[in-house]
């Protein structure tokens, strides 16, 4: 299947402000980043992974899968060598990254913690051309250049698995 882009970051600018009331809002529970990455995704993959433990779905605030709301277990679902539905993607450089991928920080250099969406890319891609929205500090169209981090990993999603 294909990813479609348009429609993912259709819906990140949509809701980088807000929050969609079909999802749960966890700000107060250490965060909203990844699952407002994950909706993104879910909105240009329109196909969830159900599997109980390596899945990557939403039922409701309490029945969902690790990868739906936890960075480093999104980038596991994505990153997965195995099939099963659902977008999947490679770690890949800076100068890869299109509309509708995933960027992950490590603010203290040990553990990733923090998912942005990727709305849009300059013509260099330089950090100071790769715009994001993100929740859990709401942005949209704001500079990766002007986060602060120890490291940073790139995830360009490559298409979308239906079963």
């Amino acid at each position: 299947m294909v990813y479609d882009r348009e429609k993912a970051v259709e819906y990140a600018v949509r809701w980088a402000y807000g929050r969609n009331p079909q999802y749960y809002d966890y700000e107060k529970l250490g965060g909203d980043c990844t699952n407002f990455v994950s909706q993104c995704l879910f909105a240009g993959a329109g196909v969830m992974n159900f599997a109980p433990v390596l899945g990557w779905y939403y039922i409701d605030a309490n029945n969902k899968s690790p990868s739906w709301t936890g960075v480093e277990f999104l980038r596991s679902f994505l990153v997965r060598k195995s099939g099963g539905p659902g977008p999947y993607a490679v770690e890949t450089g800076m100068a890869e990254m299109e509309p509708g991928d995933v960027i992950q920080l490590s603010f203290d250099g040990v553990r990733f913690q923090h998912s942005l969406f990727v709305v849009e890319t300059g013509a260099k891609k330089g950090i100071s051309d790769i715009l994001i929205a993100s929740h859990s500090d709401d942005q949209l169209y704001t500079s990766l250049g002007t986060y602060i981090y120890a490291k940073i990993r790139f995830l360009h999603i490559l298409g979308v698995n239906a079963h």
